[in-house]
Order: structure tokens, then C-alpha cells, then sequence
């Protein structure tokens, strides 16, 4: 029974061993004011999994650090894109 116990934590554990912090870098060219990279920030960081964002106007884009365990890169490009800001991928990586 207990290692079957063991066993049984182990793979409820595993997908979390998978899971880690990434970073994506968006181009988001609708950000032409200063206030834009702020709602732009507000609205990426509302995303559950979302450890970091900085949001550019000058190159119009925001690097945002997450937990891909959590958050996924659609559920980022929607917060930006649903605050009236639509984004693509422009880097991906951890």
C-alpha cells in the first residue's frame, strides 16, 4: 500500500517537474502614448502565472516572464489583446 502511495504521488507530482519559468517577448505595435505600456503591464500582470512584465514603448513590445505551469502565451496575448492592445510573438524562449 505505501508504495503504491509513493508511486501514486509521484506521477501527480510529475507534470510540475515539467513546469518552469519562460519568457516571451511580444511585439505589441499599438502602444504609441506614454500611458500605453502601463495598461499594457496592468493587463499581462492580471494573468494568473505571471511573475513579470516590461512593457517597451520605444521598441513597442513587453517581455514577460512566466510560469508555463500556469499560463500559457494565448492567455498572455489575450489580456494584451483584450485591453486593446493586440500582440504577437516576436521571441520565445526560457
Amino acid at each position: 500500500m505505501k508504495k503504491l502511495a509513493l508511486t501514486l504521488a509521484l506521477v501527480l507530482a510529475t507534470p510540475a517537474a515539467f513546469a518552469g519559468e519562460q519568457v516571451v517577448k511580444l511585439s505589441v505595435p499599438g502602444m504609441y502614448c506614454a500611458s500605453c505600456p502601463f495598461i499594457v503591464q496592468s493587463a499581462i500582470s492580471a494573468v494568473d502565472g505571471v511573475e513579470q512584465v516590461e512593457a517597451d514603448l520605444e521598441t513597442r513590445s513587453a517581455t514577460v516572464t512566466f510560469d508555463d505551469g500556469v499560463a500559457t502565451v494565448d492567455a498572455i496575448i489575450a489580456a494584451s489583446t483584450n485591453a486593446g492592445y493586440p500582440a504577437t510573438v516576436e521571441k520565445a524562449g526560457s
